[in-house]
């Protein structure tokens, strides 16, 4: 139905017109999106053919989500239709996110058979923004490292951050949880709290950090084919193993292999050993997207016990 330029329509003429309701129409009028172009002798309002045009244009945004208070200063002249439109994408991008977060969160649940009790906090956990989710990471590390700021290990905790994706699987949202979980538990806490109380009052081993896998993981190796072979740690056939392993460790360090380095040894690996430690950087790295490192924890420990039984 074609508007003529100069002719003006009542409400219930608009709303045949545009498609929008009479309220609707009269709601925009009384919000001051779209004054009246004239009234009758009776006060009732008529519109012209830019009115409708700017209800259309109402309609558009409302149906795109944008506020009223963003309407009506794109209409005045205040936005223009570029600058509203580059907010709202980007606003529709968080609530994109968000529906892609909370449909892996479901996925989750599906998959799981998960209780009531944990569903409301896989959905608050969800909900976090990106920053809400990097603050409780922010405030794990404050905690913990605050007798050492400034260390390596602190440095670490910093440059590794649970950067969730826009689109996570169900492991990653799993992960998630359970990363959260990890470190907003006391022990933990705690337990970190003194891996970098003993790491800033002694000097670190050559191992230690920045090249720990390259040093440590022959050892490990070692240990880890013992664990397969069913050999334990107090058991006669332990010993040449574990001189094999000491000696790996003690080249590393530039060392020979003594009682008082199998000593200082046993000392930093039982100070530094956690499984859950562990378990933190594979919840990260699963978040991320990237293949976490096998457990080693059980290794380190057979490590310890066969050197408290031979020391």
């Amino acid at each position: 139905m074609t508007a003529e330029p100069h002719v003006l329509y009542t409400i219930g003429e608009l709303a045949r017109r545009t498609g929008l309701s009479v309220r609707a129409i009269r709601f925009y009028s009384d919000e001051g999106l779209v004054a009246p172009t004239d009234r009758t002798s009776a006060g009732y309002r008529r519109y012209d053919v830019t009115a409708m045009a700017q209800l259309d244009l109402v309609r558009t945004l409302r149906e795109l989500g944008i506020d009223l208070d963003t309407i009506r200063g794109l209409l005045a002249g205040e936005r223009t239709v570029g600058e509203v439109a580059a907010a709202h994408a980007e606003a529709l991008d968080v609530q994109i996110r968000t529906l892609r977060l909370r449909r892996a969160v479901l996925r989750s649940v599906a998959a799981r058979g998960s209780a009531p009790e944990e569903l409301k906090l896989m959905h608050k956990l969800a909900r976090l923004s990106e920053a809400e989710r990097n603050r409780i990471l922010t405030d794990f590390i404050d905690e913990v490292s605050g007798v050492a700021p400034g260390s390596d290990f602190e440095t670490m905790l910093r440059t590794v951050t649970p950067d969730l994706p826009d689109d996570p699987t169900s492991e990653q949202v799993d992960a998630w949880i359970e990363f959260v979980d990890l470190v907003s538990d006391s022990d933990f806490r705690s337990r970190i709290k003194g891996m970098f109380e003993r790491s800033a009052s002694e000097p670190p081993q050559a191992w230690a950090v920045t090249e720990w896998r390259e040093t440590f993981m022959p050892a490990i190796t070692l240990a880890q084919q013992a664990i397969v072979d069913v050999v334990v740690p107090e058991s006669p056939e332990a010993q040449p193993r574990l001189s094999a392993i000491v000696a790996s460790l003690a080249e590393a360090a530039n060392k020979r292999d003594t009682t008082e380095f199998r000593a200082g040894l046993v000392d930093q690996l039982a100070s530094g050993t956690d499984a859950r430690a562990e378990r933190y950087w594979q919840l990260l790295a699963i978040i991320r997207g990237q293949m976490p490192w096998p457990a080693t924890t059980p290794a380190t420990q057979w490590i310890i016990d066969a050197l408290r039984h031979r020391r």
